[in-house]
């Protein structure tokens, strides 16, 4: 399981913090998924049912609506900046190459998605988790004093224990809201999941959304659960239920069949701008690059993939070499960084070791010279040829080779020659 930083614009141009979750396969289809009422992205509800949700092949963008978690700018806007920033999150997601066609809201996220289903011409499913049939359902938990609230005056309020600010507009604005006619012209496939004990938002609200919505339409029991789905077996559950829902109305990319990986594959995985997906025979990772440069910051970068086959290569061979000698090495430790080349100085690879053990001075310059012998480290230093060919289309693994005993035999190398200094 992998997630990434995705922060975006709302549309007042305040940042949103968002997390993108991804299963350690291919993302097949993408989506939005909107936290519950003053929560945040990292509610267990928002957390549990993403990752659940990417498990199964769909990627999902959880962010914190404005002026709650990490997000910039004032909340209390009401349910309208809630579907603009539902909006601001899909459209952000199909710029970085990752469309969504999934909406999924939970209590008053879902009455978000929705009223924001109609301003998204790619959105093909909305599921939507212990979700209000009216807006107004929120008011009966906030002080009623504030309806007597002065127009452009905010007042202290405590929502589920947490201080909030909130004034008459915010009253204003969930009263003008009209659910039913959204939920009626929604036009698109609708799952409504609901738990007959949710003493939060009744039972009765899923009736009234799921009569008001036309086919395609489903409803299913999230027997026992609570209304914030604290258990990891509810959300676990709604998620491989809205997963297996979404598969009949979702455009799922093609699942390619991957042959046996010799070498190392890299392919693009359609995620942002620099995003790969490297497969090698033993495990599978992303790649990218940092979000200052156009990236998701979703994994390391080549230069630090780089770094890291020397530090790797470093701390295998003193190993190897320390064994030989029976020495008490307990632990390498190898911190690699990189400095790119300008016209006057060529790359350059800081590295620095710390042998943990009861080694004395002699055996520890010993182990610093060794480390400057490992097979990565003269292969940056001395050169290496580079062969590129064309691969057929439809071979994508064709031809390339890569022998890991090759590695340890170069590393033995090394230590048998030091042996005789």
């Amino acid at each position: 399981m992998t997630h990434s930083t995705f922060d975006f614009e709302n549309s007042s141009g305040r940042a949103l913090s968002g997390v993108l979750e991804r299963g350690d396969g291919p993302v097949r289809a993408w989506a939005v998924f909107a936290h519950c009422f003053t929560c945040d992205k990292t509610s267990l509800a928002a957390t549990r049912v993403s990752r659940a949700l990417a498990a199964q092949g769909i990627g999902v963008l959880r962010f914190d609506f404005t002026g709650l978690g990490e997000s910039e700018g004032e909340f209390g806007k009401g349910l309208s900046g809630d579907i603009q920033d539902v909006v601001c999150a899909a459209e952000a997601m199909a710029a970085a190459g990752m469309p969504p066609q999934l909406l999924v809201g939970h209590s008053f996220g879902g009455a978000a998605v929705l009223a924001a289903a109609g301003a998204l011409d790619g959105i093909k499913a909305v599921a939507v988790i212990g979700t209000p049939f009216d807006a107004e359902h929120v008011l009966t938990h906030i002080d009623p004093a504030l309806k007597d609230v002065p127009a452009g005056q905010r007042v202290p309020v405590e929502i589920g224990g947490r201080a909030f600010e909130l004034g008459a507009d915010f009253v204003r604005d969930i009263q003008g809201q009209n659910q039913k006619t959204r939920i009626e012209n929604l036009g698109r496939a609708l799952l409504v999941l609901h738990s007959p004990v949710d003493e939060i938002v009744s039972i009765d609200n899923a009736s009234g959304i799921f009569l008001a919505a036309r086919h395609p339409k489903s409803f299913v029991s999230l027997d026992h659960a609570n209304h914030l789905l604290t258990r990891k077996a509810d959300s676990d559950y709604a998620a491989s239920v809205v997963a297996a829902w979404a598969g009949r109305y979702l455009d799922f990319a093609a699942e390619v069949a991957e042959a046996p990986v010799q070498g190392v594959r890299v392919e693009e995985t359609g995620a942002g701008k620099f995003q790969v997906r490297v497969v090698t025979p033993s495990t599978t990772f992303l790649a990218d690059e940092p979000v200052s440069v156009g990236g998701l910051d979703s994994g390391p970068s080549p230069y630090e993939l780089l770094s890291a086959g020397l530090g790797a290569c470093t701390a295998m061979t003193c190993r190897l070499y320390a064994d030989r000698k029976k020495w008490p090495l307990e632990r390498v430790v190898v911190e690699v960084g990189h400095t790119a080349k300008t016209a006057s100085e060529r790359d350059r690879f800081m590295r620095k070791i710390a042998f943990q053990g009861g080694l004395d001075e002699a055996q520890h310059g010993r182990l610093l010279e060794i480390a400057d012998r490992c097979p990565v480290h003269r292969t940056l230093a001395e050169s290496a040829t580079i062969e590129t060919e064309r691969l057929p289309d439809d071979q994508p693994d064709a031809g390339v080779e890569t022998s890991p005993e090759d590695h340890v035999h170069r590393m033995q190398e090394v230590c048998e020659e030091a042996n005789g200094g």
